[in-house]
């Protein structure tokens, strides 16, 4: 009898006795506070759209708003996952040993303190433009539908890279009080990005996801994963070239993006083996193409404020 076919695994009672500090290290581990990838992956997105949007340097204090934003949105998106996820992360080997499936944290307490952190993230949207709160508002229902697409829809990592790009609008959004067409371009290629890295991801419990029944890209596509992840991330590509035709950028940003194709060859040829170690080891360090990215758009910024 298959997994698919057997009931959902137990999940361990958690226990009655516990110590503050482990409450706290337990939440700490429900938000991924000690990964600090994915934040990463949804910061530099979010600072191409600012650097963009201002042309040059950002505002200091819309800066630090996103970056509040982007840290508690990646937490709380984290425990909304796992809540939804947790009747199927202990019969996966590389989510076993999370907060929920071991049991650390009982799900009103994983409830409560997701609704803390939308609730600490909402408050940043006082500081935000009426536009801006109407695109996020759109974040937050995209990002809890998220978890839910991989028991149906097969390619659930085209649905996160919506959800993983609304930082993009809603920069923009907030700097002009507009979504201009770059906004969306930016967007979209971040969504290629997303998916490209996520099957990578995918591909670490693609055998686990089998037996589960879950969907995900990595199984819908199949022999062609590595196909999938190359056109994806070469399209992500195409279109962040198009941006200095669009944006008053130069050869500083050119010659980042020309790293970032570099380490992007790099990586696929790593996740040739399709092991789960070299998949894992590519989604971990997809992040630093997009801070390369970023690093060229605020050099080059830097460089003509100066000159």
């Amino acid at each position: 009898m298959t997994l698919a076919s057997s009931p959902p695994p137990r999940i361990p009672p958690a226990s009655p006795a516990r110590s503050r500090g482990a409450l706290l290290s337990a939440c700490w581990r429900l938000a991924r506070f000690d990964k600090p990838v994915g934040t990463l992956l949804l910061l530099w997105p979010t600072a191409w759209a600012l650097w963009l949007s201002a042309q040059g340097f950002p505002d200091p204090p819309r800066l630090l708003v996103f970056f509040l934003g982007v840290v508690l949105m990646r937490a709380a998106g984290c425990v909304l996952n796992d809540l939804a996820d947790r009747r199927f992360d202990g019969a996966v080997k590389r989510t076993a040993l999370r907060v929920l499936a071991q049991g650390e944290l009982r799900v009103r307490e994983a409830a409560g303190f997701a609704v803390a952190l939308l609730l600490l993230a909402a408050a940043l949207l006082l500081f935000l433009n009426a536009l801006a709160i109407g695109v996020a508002l759109l974040a937050v229902v995209t990002a809890a539908a998220y978890p839910f697409f991989k028991r149906f829809f097969p390619v659930p990592q085209a649905v996160l890279g919506v959800a993983f790009g609304f930082g993009i609008p809603m920069a923009f959004a907030d700097t002009l009080n507009a979504l201009p067409l770059l906004a969306w371009i930016v967007w979209v290629a971040n969504a290629l990005w997303v998916l490209a890295y996520d099957t990578a991801y995918a591909m670490v419990d693609r055998d686990d996801d089998l037996q589960l029944s879950l969907k995900s890209s990595a199984i819908t596509f199949g022999t062609w994963d590595l196909t999938a992840v190359a056109i994806a991330q070469l399209g992500f590509l195409l279109l962040m070239l198009v941006i200095p035709l669009m944006a008053p950028l130069g050869a500083i940003y050119l010659i980042s993006w020309l790293a970032a194709v570099v380490l992007s060859w790099a990586l696929l040829k790593r996740l040739r083996s399709r092991s789960r170690e070299d998949s894992f080891w590519v989604f971990r360090r997809s992040h630093w193409v997009g801070a390369i990215l970023w690093a060229g758009m605020a050099m080059d910024f830097a460089l003509q404020a100066l000159f």
